[in-house]
């Protein structure tokens, strides 16, 4: 992807509803198709890409159309990033409905193309995704409560499911930017 003339769009991405945040700062051509943007956006945060996904701006809704449900989304493949907002603009980002994820994507910065730069590509963020089917923020909250507190009702639960692995701090620039280098 990194070959497209377009202006590069700098965006903020930040899960909602969690303290501390979780956030990405990416860099993308401008004219990235919606469907392309959520597959980025799956490998800067750290999503597995199990559920659905949506973005809205306004009132206006985009994603993959469902046969049963043809007036919830404009088609998410039809529609490049630069026809729906533009440097100042922030649009949700909605992942597992279910769950409920919410991230605003902030478009902060137009620049020009670095000459040798592979696009997309992330520039900073902090903190680990949340892991995913565990209820959303407020089930995010309950986890990270549980596993830190011997004493709590979900303790020995929530420990056989993550073990020691999870790390709300754990974030590695240079691993997402290893998965981003292979995106087309």
């Amino acid at each position: 992807m990194s070959k497209s003339k377009a202006p590069i769009y700098r965006i903020k991405v930040t899960l909602r509803h969690i303290a501390p945040p979780v956030w990405r700062r990416i860099e993308i051509p401008a004219d990235i198709k919606l469907g392309k943007l959520h597959d980025v956006l799956q490998m800067a945060m750290g999503w597995t890409d199990s559920h659905l996904h949506g973005f809205r701006v306004g009132r206006t809704s985009y994603g993959v159309p469902d046969p049963n449900f043809p007036g919830d989304f404009n088609n998410e493949r039809n529609v490049r990033l630069n026809q729906i907002a533009d440097e100042g603009n922030t649009i949700i980002y909605d992942y597992d409905f279910g769950d409920g994820w919410e991230h605003d994507l902030k478009i902060e910065k137009t620049l020009p193309p670095e000459p040798g730069a592979h696009y997309p590509r992330c520039i900073k963020g902090k903190r680990a995704c949340p892991p995913e089917d565990c209820g959303g923020p407020w089930g995010y909250q309950n986890l990270l409560d549980a596993l830190k507190d011997p004493k709590h009702e979900n303790h020995e639960e929530m420990l056989e499911w993550f073990g020691d692995e999870l790390d709300p701090e754990a974030f590695d620039l240079d691993d997402i930017n290893e998965a981003l280098k292979h995106f087309r």
